[in-house]
């Protein structure tokens, strides 16, 4: 899995996630290696710098990694956005794949300078929070942690023990969401006139082939197609006909079931194709995907119906059609909600990615 390095909301619900996710398998001192050994490429955290038992050295240690106005961003800063990315290093002792690894610091070291700069811009336009709203982003905060003790083990972490910090990182949070939600969640806004221009300027996109939900039993020839062999020799005659006597045999068998299970028990116990495991299952296949011998066989068919045998590929099927359904458009009722959901997401991007760019255009950032 890629990682994914598109900005994000600097929201209170998504560095709660995060930390949550920090103190549970770091408080990272157990998480992390021993001191003496290496993680792929991994930037030190000050959790890192823990030298034994359960002791984790306190912020002061963070090292920096680049100045945005001036403004010191560190390796925790950097660490915690990597984990925002690929949460998935959670599972894997708090490393990072090696070779995902240089993507996700990028990725990550692009995000928090972004957010430094939304933070700035939210102080200059003397943008603040009211204390009755800080004081219960400060308790949801507070409340997320599993215990006590691992509240206080990351405020030691964090803030050296600091509530006042605490409050002015939450703080600094909140006025981040607010300047997005001004420059991009307010913007992004899709009008219904919007999504139904775009619906019937790009039809294309709203039609649904037609598709055919199906189950086989296939009787494969002696040489199967193989990674080495992909395309072995066709059966011969004698082949051929020993093929046809087990393939009317297991076809009597099959039109003798009734449903989608005694057909798929069937299928496990006698078909030479890999979809015996899944009870012959292919579930739904756009009739484009299908093989032409196959595609004219399941066109003249009702659903329960079982075909006789049909020959494609050197092999002999047979298919109990489940469902057809036919292509049609979808109407702008039926994918209106999708629609606008999705330009949304588009849009909010592409704000985004302006809004980056007109700030980095006079800052002064420098990578360490």
């Amino acid at each position: 899995m890629r990682a994914n390095t598109k900005s994000r909301s600097a929201s209170l619900a998504r560095i709660l996630a995060v930390t949550l996710m920090l103190v549970a398998g770091l408080l990272l001192a157990a998480a992390l290696p021993a001191q003496g050994q290496t993680r792929a490429a991994q930037p030190a955290s000050p959790a890192a710098a823990a030298t034994g038992g359960d002791t984790i050295q306190p912020q002061s240690l963070a090292r920096a990694v680049a100045r945005v106005n001036g403004a010191v961003l560190t390796d925790v800063d950097l660490l915690r956005e990597m984990y925002a990315i690929f949460p998935y290093a959670k599972q894997h002792n708090g490393t990072f794949p090696r070779e995902m690894e240089p993507d996700i610091r990028r990725g990550a070291l692009k995000m928090i300078e972004f957010e430094e700069l939304v933070y700035q811009e939210a102080k200059r336009r003397h943008m603040t929070i009211a204390p009755e709203r800080l004081a219960t982003a400060e308790k949801q905060f507070r409340d997320h942690f599993p215990s006590g003790q691992d509240y206080q083990q990351f405020l030691r972490l964090e803030t050296s023990g600091s509530v006042a910090v605490l409050r002015t990182k939450i703080a600094r949070s909140l006025l981040i969401e607010d300047l997005l939600k001004i420059e991009v969640t307010e913007k992004s806004a899709v009008s219904l006139a919007e999504a139904k221009s775009y619906y019937l300027k790009t039809p294309g996109q709203f039609k649904l082939p037609e598709s055919y939900a199906l189950q086989t039993i296939t009787v494969m020839p002696p040489a199967r197609p193989s990674r080495e062999q992909p395309n072995p020799p066709a059966p011969t005659l004698v082949q051929w006909v020993q093929m046809r006597a087990r393939a009317e045999d297991v076809l009597r068998q099959a039109q003798a079931t009734k449903t989608y299970e005694e057909f798929g028990i069937l299928a496990e116990k006698v078909s030479e194709d890999d979809y015996r495991v899944m009870m012959g299952d292919h579930k739904l296949k756009d009739a484009k995907d299908l093989p032409p011998e196959i595609l004219q066989a399941v066109s003249k068919m009702q659903p329960g119906q079982i075909s006789g045998l049909v020959q494609a590929e050197n092999a002999l099927t047979i298919i109990r059609l489940n469902a057809h359904t036919p292509g049609r458009m979808q109407t702008f009722e039926e994918v209106s909600s999708e629609l606008r959901a999705q330009m949304q997401t588009r849009k909010q991007e592409m704000l985004r990615r302006a809004l980056d760019a007109k700030l980095r255009k006079n800052a002064k950032i420098e990578e360490l």
